[in-house]
């Protein structure tokens, strides 16, 4: 395929998260309730979508956990098809807990239901005591090291130096700072203006302005998103439909919680243009063209 422009998520794409936000979200929800989901069953609530923030992402997981002790007698199977039925997102998860137990029954789980608490647990846990102080704030309750640290490089360096004769963007659902880490760890520079992280919009994948505003500011005719959930190859589609007079690659990875073959036919089914090994394939992809 031809590109004048690649836009790149990071978590999955360019670092491995298997070992930390995905651990953080299994370990906060356990932390504050005493149960919950599997690490693997993460992949249930990306595949739904709505999700690409992982804090809601564990508020979710939360919301199940507790709806369960209040009646919810569905799989997490089912709960995320309802979640996804409704159009995705957390407020589909609420939506869908309602539905099944009840009003009286879902303002019981709400009472308990501390997001607020959920989040500085992750955060605590993700960072580690040093980066919380100096990003969060406040003190954490452990002298931990954070798993932010457990996030093997994936993008190899022969990757970037392919890169640097593209214009390069990012669009994550990570917070500025954090993503920030990661694209040093990678060796990655992209200018501010080309990225976009949850600071920088309210939307969220699989909202397509941040890619259509990245491909407006690269005045690039065609755009390749590499990402690893379904999200990132609904937003290239999304782009598409926004603004036809550009081309919009949505490229899925199978280094995320999408792998092997049934990885493979989950991206083609959603539409995905491409589905690589890694984003290490991407040179050979488009050198094809």
């Amino acid at each position: 395929m031809n590109a004048d422009a690649v836009v790149l998520d990071i978590d999955g794409v360019l670092v491995d998260v298997a070992d930390s936000y995905r651990r953080a979200i299994v370990e906060s929800v356990e932390t504050v309730y005493e149960r919950t989901i599997r690490k693997e069953d993460i992949q249930l609530f990306k595949d739904a979508g709505g999700f690409n923030n992982d804090w809601k992402l564990t508020y979710a997981a939360a919301l199940y956990v507790l709806a369960t002790g209040e009646g919810y007698r569905g799989s997490l199977e089912t709960f995320t098809d309802a979640i996804a039925a409704h159009g995705g997102g957390l407020e589909a998860a609420e939506t869908a807990v309602r539905e099944e137990i009840g009003a009286r029954a879902t303002q019981r789980v709400r009472e308990r239901w501390d997001r607020e608490r959920l989040r500085d647990v992750f955060q605590q846990r993700y960072l580690g005591a040093e980066l919380y102080r100096a990003l969060e704030g406040g003190e954490p309750e452990e002298e931990t090291r954070g798993f932010i640290h457990d996030e093997p490089p994936i993008l190899a360096s022969e990757t970037v130096a392919f890169l640097s004769d593209y214009d390069v963007g990012v669009v994550t659902g990570r917070p500025r700072a954090e993503a920030e880490i990661a694209l040093e760890r990678v060796g990655l520079e992209i200018p501010a203006d080309h990225r976009f992280t949850m600071d920088d919009w309210a939307e969220g994948k699989p909202h397509p302005k941040a890619l259509v505003t990245l491909a407006e500011r690269f005045s690039a005719s065609s755009v390749v998103f590499v990402g690893d959930t379904l999200d990132d190859v609904r937003t290239a589609r999304n782009a598409s439909e926004t603004d036809p007079d550009r081309t919009y690659h949505g490229v899925g990875v199978l280094t995320g919680g999408l792998t092997g073959e049934a990885g493979r036919e989950t991206y083609e089914a959603a539409g995905a243009a491409a589905v690589l090994e890694s984003v290490n394939d991407l040179p050979a992809l488009l050198e094809r063209a």
